[in-house]
């Protein structure tokens, strides 16, 4: 999995990710199960808030599962998408990208 993950943090450098988005993301994947923010936080040394915020940003860029949990108060645990579920959603983001971008060239007549 090192090996891969390694491709595949390079690719997520190229796209934007920061630093600590890509370190929550991969413990989520060594852990391969849920967890809290609270758990991320006290497991990477980051602020909670931090963590919050990267762990959002991740979760609209379909990176993160979340669950809404029920537990005398609600809450998400947050977990990773397999790496292939991840390329997969890059590349039908990229080709959605591309294709509109071909469409406003051909409409502009830009070549």
């Amino acid at each position: 999995m090192g090996d891969i993950y390694e491709k595949l943090e390079g690719l997520l450098k190229n796209l934007g990710f920061k630093k600590n988005e890509l370190r929550i993301y991969q413990l989520l994947l060594e852990k391969n199960s849920a967890m809290h923010i609270t758990e991320i936080k006290e497991e990477l040394g980051i602020s909670e808030r931090s963590v919050r915020e990267h762990v959002l940003n991740l979760y609209r860029r379909g990176v993160l599962k979340r669950e809404l949990i029920q537990k005398g108060w609600l809450g998400y645990v947050y977990s990773a998408v397999s790496p292939a579920e991840l390329l997969t959603k890059i590349r039908e983001n990229m080709v959605k990208k591309i294709n509109e971008l071909e469409k406003e060239l051909k409409r502009d007549n830009i070549q």
